[in-house]
């Protein structure tokens, strides 16, 4: 009798973890966004390719006044970024500021203490589409009152629409899925004990 209570949770628990991962997956953006409203300020949080210029892109399209780049090498110094996109140059004299806060915690704390520097109550989030679900969370999380903008950026190289046929995507998805819901638990969990 036990064995057989014990069995349907468990089937129930796996069932929900499934379906949480597709609907994961499903709410993940699968094309580039056209377009953000305009917010104080923009946060790129690194990682992958096309993150810091299309966070440029938007800051130099009047999109936020300030940039911040989040999770930069601690040897990495803003003018071999700045070389990097010689089209944006400029910028990172005015409106570029660079952190080197290694996980996506310590983005989310780095970005709470320059917005509120700064006085900024909106900010652009910009990072790969993949990663938007734990960066939204971990910066909701740190800053409940301030509007988040996602500007999920797409790589090539992960294909949401058809995650099952690459193994490698599917295992990328599949693990920040757990690091999602291990996210959301350590937000959860010292709520339940105030």
């Amino acid at each position: 009798m036990w064995g057989r209570g014990l069995l349907i949770v468990l089937g129930l628990a796996v069932a929900l973890f499934c379906g949480g991962f597709l609907w994961f997956v499903h709410g993940m953006a699968a094309s580039d966004t056209t377009s953000a409203p305009n917010a104080d300020g923009i946060v790129a949080l690194t990682g992958g390719p096309f993150r810091i210029n299309d966070a440029l892109d938007l800051l130099a399209a009047g999109r936020g006044r300030r940039l911040l780049i989040t999770g930069v090498n601690p040897v990495t110094r803003p003018g071999e970024i700045s070389r990097l996109m010689p089209e944006h140059q400029r910028w990172f004299t005015c409106c570029v500021d660079i952190d080197h806060s290694a996980n996506t915690i310590g983005n989310a704390v780095e970005t709470r203490r320059w917005m509120k520097a700064r006085g900024f109550q909106s900010v652009i989030v910009v990072t790969a589409n993949y990663h938007m679900p734990r960066a939204m969370a971990e910066l909701a999380h740190e800053l409940p009152d301030v509007a988040l903008v996602p500007y999920p950026v797409i790589s090539d190289k992960v294909r949401v629409e058809t995650w099952w046929e690459n193994p490698e995507t599917a295992r990328l998805l599949f693990w920040e899925y757990v690091k999602y819901l291990v996210a959301k638990v350590r937000m959860w969990l010292p709520l339940s004990f105030e």
